[in-house]
């Protein structure tokens, strides 16, 4: 009898697993032996279709970055803005445990430059100039992190003696943790409605004619 085949390996199948060891266990969890038993090969048999585990991140990476949408550019750039950012947001949040990597920026990744090239063209295209582009698309970037890195109303704790007598202005801060959700997804629209609102302002204000 021939000896049972070995799982079929694609870079794909790899990425897949990858990322479902780092949304289970944590990015530092992952390594190529950890990642070779979930596949059930050998670690040897990965280094056939990724060279390291950084060029790995990478590639994973720009897989979540491609769930991001920045069709909105093509309407106009607040619709572009805002559709990026609600987008990028999901993405992120989807695989927390991801954000430290992805936080420093596109790299050499192809798909996570494209997204870039999109905004910044979508920007620049609408009038910004190259220097409010950049920052713009920072700000946005800064505040997508922010809400993913973590939630702000479930860092309180659900019990109501903790604030009453010493934080009397979190009289109701034990409330949050219970409406968590729902306190996040409002707060990240209401910020991210007050950024393109003053971008609105401020653009009307540089190119009253356009």
């Amino acid at each position: 009898m021939g000896r049972p085949k070995s799982p079929q390996l694609t870079r794909e199948r790899i990425r897949e697993h990858a990322l479902a060891i780092i949304d289970g266990q944590g990015l530092e969890a992952l390594s190529m032996r950890r990642l070779a038993d979930s596949l059930g090969v050998r670690a040897a048999s990965l280094y056939n279709h990724v060279a390291t585990k950084e060029a790995l991140l990478h590639d994973v990476a720009d897989d979540v970055m491609g769930t991001v949408d920045t069709s909105g550019f093509d309407i106009d750039w607040p619709t572009g803005l805002t559709r990026w950012a609600r987008s990028y947001r999901a993405a992120l949040a989807a695989h927390p445990n991801l954000v430290p990597f992805m936080a420093s920026g596109p790299a050499r990744r192809e798909t996570s430059l494209r997204r870039a090239d999109a905004v910044h063209g979508g920007l620049t295209s609408a009038g910004w100039p190259q220097r409010y582009a950049t920052m713009i698309g920072a700000s946005t970037k800064f505040l997508v992190l922010g809400a993913a890195m973590g939630s702000f109303a479930g860092g309180f704790v659900d019990d109501a003696e903790v604030y009453d007598e010493r934080f009397p202005h979190l009289h109701g801060a034990h409330l949050l943790r219970e409406h968590a959700a729902e306190i996040d997804d409002d707060s990240f629209e209401l910020a991210l409605r007050a950024l393109v609102d003053g971008l609105r302002a401020q653009h009307a204000r540089l190119f009253p004619q356009r």
